[in-house]
């Protein structure tokens, strides 16, 4: 099951963010995946506990670019995605412990934000970089 399909529109135009993005999309197709076929816990778990993990890794890259950059929006993109972060850790430990299921609601969530934040707060990013010509290498 393809929630989201990946293209061009996905694109910021820095190679390491626009595959680190294609990943986490990805990551999200396959627990919707997992979770459409049934899969068990301990599957649906180590998906979760992967989406986690490398969110974490994707937001570093992502804010070590735009502090290269100076970009003057980094704080906002940055508490963005602390909350993301924290949404998900929180959905990932009440799921660890049972309490909560993954659900269509929690899935249109994790789906809209990715379409969302890339398609609306990285592409002001990679506006800004464009505009002042910077291409952090």
């Amino acid at each position: 099951m393809i929630l989201i399909r990946w293209d061009e529109s996905f694109f910021v135009n820095i190679d390491e963010i626009d595959k680190q993005h294609e990943k986490l999309v990805g990551i999200v197709n396959t627990l919707a995946e997992a979770m459409s076929e049934g899969q068990g816990k301990t599957v649906l778990g180590k998906i979760i506990d992967e989406l986690v993990d490398y969110t974490k890794i994707h937001f570093r890259t992502e804010e070590r670019v735009l502090k290269l950059v100076d970009y003057p929006e980094l704080e906002k993109h940055q508490a963005e995605h602390a909350d993301f972060v924290q949404k998900v850790t929180d959905f990932q430990k009440g799921f660890d412990r049972g309490q909560l299921g993954l659900t269509v609601e929690v899935m249109n969530f994790l789906c809209d934000w990715v379409r969302n934040h890339i398609k609306k707060n990285d592409k002001q990013y990679a506006l800004y970089i464009d505009e002042h010509g910077l291409r952090p290498s």
